[in-house]
């Protein structure tokens, strides 16, 4: 009589240690979100305090964003190297002391300082986030449910800065809002080295010239498309020029690198390059929806800034709700179809807001379009985060997440730039008492554009289960 041996089953949930290691990371990317939230809502309010222009107002902005884009790919390939909770805790510190130094600081230029240093510690720690996910689980079930916790994060994020700067602000103390961060910051710095394993390293130097030239090129282009907002597009678009020839230089260094910053190889499959077009689309569906619908909630319906931030909670709801789903039929349909339904429902939702007229109730005219971003969100997100790091080796995750993050980077200042030209050109030809109206009727546009697109790029992924 013979015996056959069976392989124990595949779990079929995250447990135990490998399920706080991963809510501990997840939570640091998910602090990053909610601090940029809360920054940008007290703007007013520092700016008051320590008597900014708006000038100066704009590089505590600028002074975070250009480190965190052009410095992505270099965090990436860092944490390869030296191992990635080595970099990921590094770069959680230098978080960790520029949300602490902001809070002691007495004038403007301490303060953007501090917020360069923030910049650059997420630059490193970010691309660390989802490499460490990828570490923790191979591909299969296990690792789309640990992209959807990710994609959960990252979505609460905004929803859950936007309650904190309400209920802060209601105690008139800016500082209050931006020392939590860092309190959090140093309860994760303790944390993460107890219950996140090392990765092991991969032999290897450092390209410096590859490191340069791309991060010059990322900071020229980050820079050019968020200032074409300010300084129009006559100044900005020399930037955006210099930043493209930077990073047309930096393929030509990587190409004849022994041991390039990044691997071109990422590039050469169909599905990947789909897969990084649609993340670099996914910000377009949904900016103009929370930058003017909260402005229209506020100035037309009369809602509070805390009412409004209950309200985009249901974007959060949207996406819990359909994380699970959309990981299930990402395995059983492919992740392109899982994508299309994504973008239809985003293209639905941006489509229901345009019929909206100043009167209609909350609960018809707003509430299922909020419901719809977030659960096609997440059908959008998950399966093309699990397209872009599959079939990546472990020693090269970090080099490939950072890919991840910096599409989304670029993404989001290339259709914020997009948005705002549009809604201006819309406004400018209006009645002066319906601007406003039709600036946000053209970003809802512009945003069932994007969502459009997304399915075009969606076509370059291969369909298969």
């Amino acid at each position: 009589m013979s015996t056959q041996l069976l392989a124990p089953p595949a779990p079929d949930r995250i447990r135990g240690r490998t399920a706080v290691a991963l809510a501990v990371v997840v939570s640091f990317w998910a602090l990053i979100l909610v601090d940029e939230m809360v920054v940008n809502i007290s703007l007013a309010q520092i700016g008051t305090a320590l008597d900014l222009t708006q000038v100066e107002l704009s590089l505590v902005v600028n002074a975070y964003l250009l480190p965190y884009g052009g410095l992505l790919l270099l965090g990436g390939r860092v944490g390869d190297i030296l191992g990635k909770r080595r970099v990921f805790v590094a770069g959680m510190a230098l978080y960790t002391i520029g949300c602490l130094a902001r809070v002691v600081a007495p004038d403007a230029w301490l303060l953007i300082l501090a917020r360069g240093v923030q910049g650059a510690g997420a630059a490193l720690a970010t691309p660390c986030v989802l490499a460490l996910i990828m570490n923790m689980f191979a591909e299969g079930a296990l690792r789309r449910k640990a992209i959807g916790v990710y994609t959960i994060a990252g979505g609460t994020g905004a929803a859950v800065g936007l309650l904190l700067a309400g209920a802060l602000g209601s105690f008139g103390s800016w500082k209050l809002q931006m020392g939590l961060a860092g309190v959090i910051g140093l309860v994760l710095l303790v944390v993460t080295p107890a219950v996140v394993g090392e990765t092991p390293r991969e032999s290897g130097r450092f390209d410096v010239a590859g490191a340069l030239v791309s991060t010059l090129g990322l900071v020229a282009l980050v820079y050019g498309l968020t200032s074409s907002q300010t300084n129009g597009w006559a100044s900005a678009s020399w930037y955006v020029v210099g930043g493209l020839v930077l990073l047309g230089v930096f393929v030509t260094i990587t190409r004849r690198a022994a041991q390039p910053l990044l691997d071109l190889s990422l590039f050469s499959d169909r599905s990947r390059v789909g897969a990084y077009l649609v993340l670099a689309l996914m910000p377009g569906t949904q900016i103009g929806l929370f930058f003017f619908l909260g402005q229209y909630l506020q100035l037309v319906a009369g809602y509070t800034p805390m009412t409004v931030a209950l309200a985009f909670l249901l974007v959060s709801v949207g996406m819990v709700g359909a994380a699970g789903p959309a990981g299930k039929l990402d395995a059983r349909i492919g992740g392109r179809q899982v994508i299309v339904l994504g973008a239809l429902m985003l293209v639905a939702a941006n489509v229901w807001l345009l019929r909206m007229e100043p009167g209609d109730s909350f609960w018809t005219a707003i509430l299922p379009s909020l419901l719809l971003v977030g659960a096609g969100l997440a059908f959008t997100i998950i399966p093309a985060t699990v397209h872009a790091t599959s079939g990546v080796e472990d020693s090269g995750s970090g080099s490939a997440s950072s890919v991840v993050n910096a599409v989304q980077n670029v993404g989001s200042s290339i259709s914020l730039a997009i948005i705002v030209a549009i809604a201006t050109a819309v406004s400018a030809s209006a009645a002066p008492d319906a601007q406003f109206t039709a600036s946000m009727s053209g970003s809802f546009a512009a945003g069932a554009g994007f969502a459009a697109a997304i399915i075009l790029a969606s076509l370059l992924i291969r369909s298969r289960r």
